[in-house]
């Protein structure tokens, strides 16, 4: 077990209780649960994998699989659904040939999909490492992502 997870477990006593607080320090701390961090979760509350798994999966909140480096969100709520959001959305998938809950082979990008980020007056909407781009079209779509992209290569 990395020393990090096992200062992180030390600050909670080993009683089911704390199941969810440490599920949360440790996505906050290597932004998903691995099968390694479950097992050792496991070992020090003294509950079974599976158990720890069913408690997790329950809440939309963890992920089990490591995020790319960028995240980006499209919203598919009522107001970016009738402005074109499925069309936003079809274009990132395409773009990055990937679906909502998979992350691109080079680790770059995961894509999800939400229910609704609270700017429906800027529909159609997507979020980017938590930055709302507004007024998405699929040609704003790929021109983000060719600039992001970009971007990338002209830092290395």
């Amino acid at each position: 077990m990395a020393t990090s997870i096992n200062d992180l477990l030390n600050k909670y006593t080993d009683d089911r209780k704390n199941l969810i607080p440490i599920l949360q320090e440790v996505q906050e701390k290597e932004k998903y649960l691995s099968a390694v961090s479950i097992s050792e979760i496991s070992n020090y509350l003294g509950i079974s994998e599976n158990d720890i798994f069913s408690v997790a999966s329950f809440y939309s909140q963890f992920r089990f699989i490591k995020p790319g480096e960028h995240t980006i969100k499209v919203c598919q709520g009522t107001a970016c659904h009738v402005r074109g959001g499925g069309r936003v959305l079809e274009t990132v998938e395409r773009e990055l040939k990937i679906k909502p809950g998979q992350t691109t082979a080079n680790g770059k990008y995961t894509l999800e999909t939400v229910a609704c980020i609270g700017a429906c007056a800027l529909a159609p909407t997507m979020v980017i490492d938590n930055e709302v781009k507004r007024n998405m079209t699929p040609q704003k779509v790929t021109d983000l992502l060719n600039s992001k992209n970009k971007a990338a290569n002209d830092a290395r």
